[in-house]
């Protein structure tokens, strides 16, 4: 069985003083792809050197929207270098929009959008950051698509989203990733999005060092060997097995991201 966690951050100091350990986890568990996200620029040079570090992981390159205080003149060029010549570059973001810890919308809306013309010139996937925010990322999208006459294509990583929000991205042709907040007693609505999500566009991620889920919630860092945990529960939420959601998720995820196995 072969599983790809679709989003992780593996240059965070709590990884540093046993990654080794965590890989060696991870490739037990049959983790044979990983796609490291990007917070801010300052990142690259630490992502990149994971990702010739190891093989199976590919990573983004992209500013979150928490961070848009840190977007510059020169931000979108730097992006657009280095996605256009690393090979290693699978996907812009992460990006997006976060209305829960700030209110900044003009701010991160600038950086969106000038994040999905570097997708869309380069013909690379987006990874969307949605906190609170799901109908201003739906217009901002439709927005997009109507004004240029081009459909990013791309995921809503760590979906925490209803039924109904979910089936908005969903209709824009996006897949909808499920993290460990799936696993969680409480998170009915994002159960009810695993169980609903069309099966092509599913897609399972840890999100690590974050939202460990059951049963390691009380540990403090995530890593990639728990991504088994949260394709287990949507295969329980979806009344399917665990390798048929980890081949179709695995397949997916080569799909968006042009992983090859």
């Amino acid at each position: 069985m072969q599983l790809i966690d679709t989003h992780v951050h593996l240059n965070f100091d709590t990884f540093e003083p046993d990654l080794a350990a965590v890989r060696s986890r991870w490739q037990e568990a049959g983790v044979v792809r990983l796609v490291h996200s990007c917070v801010e620029p300052s990142e690259f040079s630490s992502i990149k050197t994971l990702a010739h570090q190891f093989p199976e992981l590919s990573f983004a390159v992209g500013l979150h929207p928490l961070d848009v205080e840190k977007w510059h003149s020169d931000t979108a060029a730097e992006i657009k270098s280095l996605a256009s010549s690393e090979p290693k570059v699978v996907a812009i973001g992460e990006m997006g929009m976060d209305l829960y810890k700030a209110d900044n919308y003009a701010e991160q809306r600038i950086a969106f959008e000038a994040q999905l013309a570097i997708a869309c010139e380069l013909n690379l996937p987006v990874i969307i950051h949605c906190r609170n925010a799901a109908p201003e990322v739906r217009d901002i999208l439709q927005k997009w698509q109507e004004s240029t006459g081009e459909t990013p294509r791309g995921v809503m990583h760590c979906w925490g989203g209803t039924p109904e929000e979910t089936q908005w991205f969903l209709d824009l042709g996006f897949y909808i990733s499920f993290s460990g907040t799936v696993t969680f007693k409480n998170a009915k609505a994002i159960q009810a999005s695993a169980a609903m999500v069309t099966s092509d566009r599913l897609l399972v991620e840890t999100d690590c060092p974050f939202l460990s889920p059951v049963p390691k919630r009380g540990q403090k860092r995530n890593e990639p060997a728990y991504v088994r945990y949260v394709a287990e529960q949507v295969a329980h939420l979806r009344g399917e097995t665990l390798e048929s959601i980890a081949a179709q998720t695995t397949q997916n995820a080569c799909e968006l991201f042009r992983l090859a196995l």
